[in-house]
């Protein structure tokens, strides 16, 4: 199977055809990691081999894109005109013109940092107290500005932590949340990593995001699903004016440090619910449905989407 190496190369230099261009999101877990991040991005070049043969052999081959219409019009954006409509890009792709560096297919590169609410998570995820990791936080935000990569922050443990319990303190995720966009994030995603959350308490902790002085367009919310309230507690966000929200196709993912933690919210499931209470997305959740089939296939794990499990059982039969 390639390393992670292999697939950034192969993606920056050999990009889908897709009808509109993606913005392509790397974790970047400390300074070295960007440095080596931009390294890689300088030298990946259109048309360039530097993948092995058995690289590429081993890459999944993906359902194939939907072909673009000369008359389709661009997927429907956040819009201050309509508080239904809902942003269909990536999140990387709002400000195109500050979301470099980018390959000739229009693709975008971003950066993802983590940092978490509680003392005890942010010791077991980054080896390092809140305050160290803010630091770091800092020097990796500037190098990323000074190369105009767009960069999201990510607050851990948001509503719940496995080892300090459900109640964090939603004024302490305020102060971190704002102390990552004066840094220079683009955009924060303040996350229910252990799914402890609850419609209360996400309504609690976007009080006082907003009581802190920060605007819900600079917000993402990001939930897992484990005790199944992840789709009550995106609803909350909605009804608060949140517009971008984290899902996974077919619910993949998880946390190894929350033991009994299942992955984000299906994509599937939350695009079914949006569109239910008249959003627009821009997604056609029948082609996300098949993606999410696919790709649990692939890591040969069961589909955690109900919608999508259930739309392809209807349209098979």
């Amino acid at each position: 199977m390639a390393n992670s190496a292999d697939v950034l190369n192969h993606l920056l230099g050999h990009p889908p055809a897709t009808p509109y261009p993606l913005a392509y999101n790397y974790l970047v877990p400390n300074l070295k990691g960007l440095r080596n991040l931009l390294k890689t991005t300088d030298e990946a070049k259109p048309n360039d081999t530097s993948i092995s043969e058995n690289g590429a052999k081993d890459l999944p081959t993906p359902p194939p894109s939907p072909k673009k219409q000369e008359d389709a019009e661009p997927a429907p954006i956040t819009s201050t005109q309509d508080p239904n409509e809902m942003p269909s890009d990536t999140s990387g792709l709002h400000d195109p013109v500050k979301s470099g560096p980018s390959s000739a297919s229009g693709n975008q590169t971003e950066i993802s940092l983590f940092t978490a609410a509680t003392e005890a998570f942010s010791k077991a995820n980054t080896n390092c107290s809140i305050a160290e990791s803010l630091e770091r936080c800092k020097e990796i935000i500037a190098l990323a500005k000074s190369n105009s990569i767009r960069v999201r922050g990510y607050v851990s443990v948001a509503l719940g932590c496995p080892y300090e319990g459900p109640d964090v303190a939603p004024s302490k995720v305020a102060e971190i949340t704002t102390s990552l966009l004066e840094m220079g994030a683009d955009e924060v995603s303040v996350a229910d990593t252990t799914g402890m959350g609850t419609a209360p308490r996400t309504r609690d902790l976007l009080k006082a995001l907003s009581a802190n002085g920060i605007a819900n367009q600079d917000l993402a919310l990001h939930f897992h699903d484990t005790y199944g309230q992840a789709l009550v507690n995106a609803v909350v966000g909605l009804e608060h004016g949140i517009r971008t929200f984290d899902s996974s196709v077919g619910g993949l993912g998880g946390c190894p440090y929350s033991k009994g933690a299942t992955g984000n919210v299906a994509t599937e499931d939350l695009v079914y619910c949006l569109h239910s209470l008249g959003a627009t997305t821009g997604i056609d959740v029948e082609k996300m449905a098949e993606i999410g089939s696919w790709i649990s296939g692939e890591l040969e794990r069961p589909n955690d989407s109900r919608t999508g499990k259930a739309m392809l059982a209807r349209l098979r039969t």
